[in-house]
């Protein structure tokens, strides 16, 4: 994995991936700060952080599309099959090339609390609180993204799903509100995740049966359920769409308020799309 590491570090810093997310992400937070803190005279770090969020939607394709659609489309990745590893010690030694490239500009932001408090008060627990929430969320995003990207060899694609997916994730609180929130709505949702989740079990491990009985047991689970009380599946939809938002769990730091059942949910994220980007290597290593 030490060897994994060291190789995607030279990579990104021999070339421009890690300049331009750096300076992406310094300006975005920049920015923030000018309009937020600097002209409207506010010394709430914290609530720069919650003002640049959409900025992930740029930033993590940039880092991400390249880990390892790269060595798909160059063919690079059957020299990884041949080194005496596990796949998933390649998947994360490059999460972990990943995360040391985004923690770099964090060092920097790190430094403007300090430099703001020279100025007002600045409650540095709440804003290195909500910078620590940051960073968990931003590695939350690029397991995501890792995990799109090692499902094509086109760069450019890999960049393409995951700015929508980002997208729907942070306006998806918004999105809730317009969303049926009847039991037949949520069951019929419900079904059509069951069904896409049993598409992605068969492309992953090309186990029909576990794919066909992974998802018919979801949907049988929610047909019961729909059948014996209705109305436990009313406004589930909604609560879901809610409950799943990377960025709607951020604003709790932002809030003052230390929740530790965040961190775990960012954590579950980081490793369910880690794991998925494993069996999505192996797949193709059996292939």
């Amino acid at each position: 994995m030490i060897a994994v590491l060291r190789h995607e570090l030279s990579g990104y810093f021999h070339s421009l991936t890690a300049y331009i997310f750096s300076a992406f992400l310094l300006a975005f937070v920049g920015i923030g700060a000018l309009i937020y803190n600097i002209q409207s005279a506010v010394a709430n770090f914290e609530y720069v952080l919650a003002y640049v969020c959409l900025g992930f939607v740029v930033v993590v394709p940039i880092l991400t599309m390249r880990v390892i659609a790269e060595e798909r489309k160059q063919k690079t990745d059957q020299l990884l099959y041949s080194l005496p590893i596990r796949t998933s010690q390649i998947v994360m030694g490059k999460y972990f090339a990943l995360l040391f490239v985004y923690l770099i500009p964090l060092c920097i932001v790190a430094l403007y609390p300090l430099i703001f408090a020279q100025f007002g008060e600045v409650y540095l627990l709440t804003a290195y609180g909500s910078l620590f929430a940051f960073f968990m969320m931003g590695a939350a995003m690029i397991a995501v993204g890792t995990f799109i990207s090692s499902l094509t060899e086109n760069q450019g694609f890999a960049a393409g799903i995951t700015i929508p997916v980002i997208l729907l994730n942070y306006y998806s609180v918004t999105l809730a509100e317009y969303v049926s929130a009847t039991a037949s709505g949520s069951a019929v949702v419900l079904l059509v995740i069951a069904a896409l989740l049993g598409f992605l079990v068969r492309y992953l491990t090309k186990n029909q049966n576990l794919a066909y009985g992974s998802g018919g047991l979801i949907m049988l689970a929610v047909v019961a359920a729909y059948f014996a009380d209705s109305s436990k599946l009313e406004g589930l939809l909604p609560d879901i769409m809610t409950k799943l938002s990377l960025f709607e769990r951020f604003y709790t730091f932002v809030n003052g308020v230390f929740d530790l059942t965040v961190i775990v949910y960012y954590l579950t994220v980081i490793l369910f799309f880690l794991f998925l980007s494993v069996q999505s290597l192996e797949k193709r290593r059996y292939n």
